[in-house]
């Protein structure tokens, strides 16, 4: 598994939370085998469909059963270019249809009374309202803000460089409100919650070191319950909302895809539904 992951990053290249995504699944797959006393060389496609049914038993959702297929998949094909096995025992195996879910958004209003939550006379209330009004104007992913360098942000011209996913870079730009908050943070809130000068990250925990997606979480439910929005929220709800009220206030179809970084525009194209 270790030699699969390395080669996945130094020849592919992936960025570093899928090689931790391919890694934690093989390495949960392996503890299957060992637990059914099954050996790595000796796995045959019927194994590979009774491990698929083991997490179907399990209450596992399908996208996860879909993902954790597809990292079998390139282990084994991995495994055979290096002459590991001879034949793969995922050939010809199809992944699970995936149900095409239409994301949960919160209105203008309760986006309004999220807003209005962190008290910005405090450097961490600063700093969230800086988080917050940052996401709800770029629809960056949590991961991407999380990342931000001081370095990425250029208030003078109003945009942010990210880096998203497979370290595609990206420019997105920026609204008034969310100058003004990052530029109010930066100003005050960072300086006093910042312990070592050479700190590059943009958005600091009270250690004055990177904030992560763990902490980023546990800040916007907590926000969550004091506006009394009673919708289950994820990481990705902000970014969500920004897309949807984007297109129903006319938005191309098109920006919205660059700004979000999507690949695929038929990705973008969901936020269309959410809409009608």
């Amino acid at each position: 598994i270790h030699e699969f992951i390395t080669y996945l990053s130094v020849e592919r290249g992936l960025a570093l939370n899928t090689l931790e995504s391919y890694g934690r699944d093989l390495r949960q797959y392996s503890q299957y085998l060992q637990e059914d006393k099954a050996d790595l060389d000796a796995v045959s496609r019927t194994t590979i469909i009774n491990y698929l049914t083991f997490l179907q038993k399990q209450g596992k959702a399908t996208a996860t059963i879909a993902r954790r297929l597809a990292a079998l998949k390139a282990f084994y094909q991995f495994l055979v270019r290096e002459k590991r096995i001879q034949t793969d025992p995922t050939a010809n195996l199809e992944s699970p249809r995936l149900e095409k879910r239409l994301p949960r958004v919160l209105s203008v209003a309760e986006v309004e009374r999220l807003l209005a939550q962190p008290d910005p006379s405090q450097p961490a209330g600063s700093r969230d309202r800086a988080m917050l009004e940052l996401l709800y104007a770029t629809g960056i992913r949590v991961s991407e803000l999380v990342s931000l360098n001081v370095s990425d942000v250029n208030l003078e011209t109003g945009y942010i460089r990210c880096s998203g996913k497979g370290s595609k870079e990206r420019i997105v730009p920026l609204g008034s409100l969310a100058i003004a908050s990052v530029r109010e943070y930066l100003e005050n809130g960072r300086r006093k919650l910042v312990k070592d000068r050479d700190e590059q990250a943009l958005f600091v925990n009270h250690h004055g070191h990177r904030l992560t997606r763990q902490g980023f979480w546990k800040i916007v439910k907590k926000y969550a319950e004091d506006a009394r929005i009673d919708k289950e929220i994820t990481p990705h709800t902000l970014r969500h909302s920004f897309a949807t009220h984007l297109l129903e206030n006319g938005a191309d179809l098109r920006s919205v895809q660059e700004m979000l970084g999507h690949a695929d525009i038929s990705t973008t194209q969901i936020y269309t539904h959410v809409t009608k």
